[in-house]
């Protein structure tokens, strides 16, 4: 899919969402770009705890991206939760999102307040999470595939047609997966392999985590994700392996960022604050979602990929997050990749 595609699919989710919303006091219009379970958790967990409705979408971050940015100038959202933080990055540097300090900062590793400083406060880290695969333990014996380690391991002949991944210009995870390539390889080399690796893939998903949800079914062997949504899966019981790679790999910092403009601002806030404490935070784990919380104070799952343990670049959040970086890195991915996909 196109990322003309991408806007158009984004922008009529986004009519859709604002036909169907209510704009009473009272009221908070949300987009959450998380896993759909822990987006209803949220919600229900809010709802709860406050007298605020929550109508609530879920969409992909590239499309969220794209739906803000064609409202901006009559915008239909008030909050965007989770999903990888570059496209965050984009929206505050378009000045798309609000400024806003809330008190919880000095609550935050270390990593979310740099989120914050770095886009003006337009945006926070609500959580972390590794960029690596899982694969089907099943398949593997029975077809006698060897345990793929290393981003090189991947080119392997024997998994032709046996690798999804998202589309870049819809998921956050397949940009982050990108940039992160880019970014170990150097530009021309990382396009290089990408095209070597397209002969494997046999599915560019819209969704970064259904690749791995494709491989716990045993409709693919390997779903390039943020490890995270891997292990959810090993922990619904699927015969699925986290792998982090060996040269190295990027890692997402899942923000939440107020729209600029939101018709429920102080609703807005009122999410924004919730959603940094360490009690609501400790609750992820409760919908199997098993990133690195932000809150220094929240209960770290013990599922939870830990980046002591894995070989992480020092990834450019500034650069990748940049709107003319993440569009030319996009023109070339839909040129040379996209094009030519099976």
């Amino acid at each position: 899919m196109g990322a003309a595609h991408i806007v158009a699919a984004g922008f009529a989710a986004g009519l859709a969402f604002s036909a169907s919303t209510a704009l009473a006091a009272g009221d908070l219009n949300l987009i959450c770009s998380a896993d759909v379970v822990i987006c209803e958790q949220m919600k229900d967990m809010f709802e709860k705890d406050n007298s605020i409705k929550v109508n609530m979408v879920r969409l992909s971050s590239g499309e969220t991206y794209a739906k803000i940015r064609a409202e901006a100038r009559n915008p239909k959202t008030d909050v965007w939760w989770a999903g990888t933080g570059d496209p965050h990055l984009q929206a505050a540097s378009e000045n798309l999102t609000l400024e806003y300090k809330s008190p919880m900062l000095d609550q935050l590793q270390d990593w979310a307040r740099k989120q914050a400083e770095s886009s003006g406060y337009r945006t926070v880290g609500v959580y972390a999470g590794a960029l690596g695969w899982g694969y089907n333990t099943e398949i593997f014996k029975t077809k006698g595939y060897k345990e793929p380690k290393c981003w090189a391991d991947l080119l392997d002949p024997a998994f032709k047609g046996e690798i999804q991944i998202a589309n870049p210009n819809s998921s956050g995870t397949a940009y982050t997966a990108l940039a992160s390539l880019v970014q170990i390889m150097g530009e021309d080399k990382a396009f290089d392999y990408l095209g070597k690796l397209n002969a494997n893939i046999s599915q560019y998903t819209k969704s970064g985590s259904a690749p791995v949800k494709a491989a716990a079914r045993g409709e693919t062997a390997i779903g390039i994700v943020f490890m995270h949504d891997a292990v959810a899966q090993t922990a619904e019981g699927f015969p699925v392996k986290s792998i982090a790679p060996c040269e190295g790999t990027g890692y997402e910092i899942g923000s939440m960022s107020i729209v600029k403009g939101a018709r429920n601002l102080e609703n807005a806030k009122i999410w924004y604050d919730w959603a940094l404490k360490a009690d609501v935070q400790s609750h992820m784990k409760d919908a199997k979602s098993f990133q690195l919380p932000s809150n220094k104070n929240a209960e770290i799952p013990k599922e939870a990929p830990k980046f002591e343990d894995i070989k992480l670049i020092d990834y450019d959040f500034k650069t990748y997050g940049d709107p003319e970086k993440r569009k030319e890195l996009l023109g070339r991915w839909d040129t040379e990749i996209g094009a030519k996909a099976n």
